[in-house]
C-alpha cells in the first residue's frame, strides 16, 4: 500500500463543479413546448421526469463517491498534514458517526458560533466535563458543521489519549495533538482554530455533587500560546455534559492499578455492565463568547505572570458567568 501524502495547512484544493448544457444543447422537443419551456423554465412533464430520475441518480452518486473513497484508501492516495490529520476522512467518516450523537441523541444548540472568526488562527477555551470526553468531539462538530466559513477545530489532547491503541490514531486523523506550547504555536501560526480545555483531568473527572463549577485553569499557558501567535481567544461554555455519567465515586485504587487518572462509578457502572457505559441522553447547548484579543499586546508580554493571569482569570470568569446563565434559561437536563 503506497504512503499517504503529506501537505502543508494552507494548501488549497480546488473542487470540480457541475456544468450545467446550454440552452442549444437541449433535446428539440423542448422548443415546440410552452412560452415557459423555451425561455428555459422546465415544464411539467421534464420536472417530473427529474424527479423520478433524481433518487437513483443521487444513489448512483453516493455510490461512485464511496467507491472512489475506498480505492484512495487502499491505494494510499489521500492527504494527511504532517500532524496526521486526514481532513477528506474526518469530514466523510468521522463526522458522520458523531452527527446522529450530535443531532439525535444530545440534540447539541449552538450559539455564538459566529465569534470564531472566519479566517486566521484562533484559541477556543472551553470547560471540561462528563467523565469521558464527549464534550470535546461535540464541540468538534458544533465548530465543524455550523461555523458559515466551515472551519476546522484542532483540539488538544492529553497525552493518555495517544497511549491507547486504536484511540490514538483516531485522534490522530481527526485533527487532534499532544496538548503542549509547541504543537499548539504551530497550528495557531498556520491559521488554524484550536481548542484547549484548560481544566484538564480534574474537570473531566469531578464528582457530580461539583457539576458545573470550574476547576483551576492551571498557570495560563494557554494565555501565552495565544500571545506569542497574536490570537484571539474563545471562551466556550458547555452545559449538558455533565449529567451524562454522574459520577458519585471513584475507585481510587482499582484507577491507580489500571494507570488512570480516576476510576469513575455511576448509578449505573459498573453495575450494569457494558450498559452502564451508555450516557444519558441530555440536552446539550454550546455556546462560543465574545473574543478575547491579545495581539495588541507587545511580544514580551507572553512573559508577563501578571498579565497571564489576569487573561486566565478573564477567561476563567467569562465561562463561568456564561455556565451560569445557561443553566437558569435551560427547561431540563433532558428537554
Amino acid at each position: 500500500m503506497a504512503d499517504a501524502k503529506v501537505i502543508p495547512f494552507d494548501d488549497d484544493r480546488s473542487r470540480a463543479r457541475r456544468r450545467r448544457l446550454p440552452p442549444q444543447a437541449r433535446p428539440p422537443l423542448e422548443v415546440a413546448q410552452e412560452p415557459q419551456e423555451a425561455s428555459g423554465a422546465p415544464g411539467a412533464e421534464e420536472e417530473a421526469a427529474e424527479a423520478a430520475a433524481s433518487p437513483r441518480s443521487s444513489w448512483e452518486r453516493r455510490l461512485a463517491g464511496g467507491l472512489a473513497f475506498l480505492r484512495r484508501r487502499v491505494t494510499g492516495e489521500y492527504e494527511v498534514d504532517d500532524f496526521g490529520y486526514d481532513e477528506e476522512l474526518t469530514d466523510q467518516v468521522l463526522m458522520s458517526l458523531l452527527r446522529p450523537l450530535y443531532e439525535k441523541y444530545f440534540r447539541v444548540e449552538v450559539k455564538g458560533v459566529e465569534n470564531i472568526p472566519s479566517k486566521g488562527g484562533a484559541l477556543v477555551v472551553a470547560n471540561h466535563s462528563g467523565t469521558l470526553p464527549l464534550d470535546g468531539l461535540m464541540m468538534q462538530a458544533a465548530v465543524h458543521d455550523s461555523h458559515p466559513a466551515g472551519r476546522h477545530l484542532r483540539l488538544l489532547a492529553a497525552d493518555l489519549v495517544f497511549m491507547l491503541p486504536v484511540v490514538n490514531e483516531l485522534a490522530r486523523k481527526a485533527g487532534h495533538t499532544l496538548a503542549c506550547a509547541e504543537d499548539a504555536e504551530r497550528l495557531l501560526s498556520r491559521g488554524e482554530i484550536v481548542g484547549v480545555m484548560p481544566e484538564g483531568f480534574k474537570g473531566i473527572g469531578k464528582p457530580f455533587g461539583e457539576r458545573y463549577k470550574l476547576q483551576r485553569f492551571g498557570r495560563g499557558g494557554f494565555v501565552s500560546t495565544a500571545l506569542r501567535a497574536g490570537v484571539p481567544i474563545v471562551p466556550c461554555s458547555i452545559v449538558g455534559a455533565e449529567e451524562i455519567y454522574p459520577m458519585i465515586g471513584n475507585a481510587k485504587t482499582l484507577a491507580r492499578i489500571l494507570g488512570l487518572p480516576y476510576f469513575p462509578l455511576t448509578p449505573t457502572f459498573p453495575w450494569l455492565g457494558p450498559l452502564g457505559a451508555v450516557p444519558l441522553p441530555t440536552k446539550w447547548t454550546i455556546q462560543f463568547g465574545e473574543p478575547i484579543e491579545t495581539d495588541g499586546y507587545p511580544p514580551e508580554a507572553a512573559e508577563d505572570p501578571m498579565l497571564m493571569f489576569n487573561l486566565t482569570d478573564q477567561v476563567r470568569e467569562q465561562i463561568q458567568h456564561t455556565l451560569y446563565k445557561l443553566l437558569v434559561q435551560r427547561r431540563s437536563v433532558f428537554f
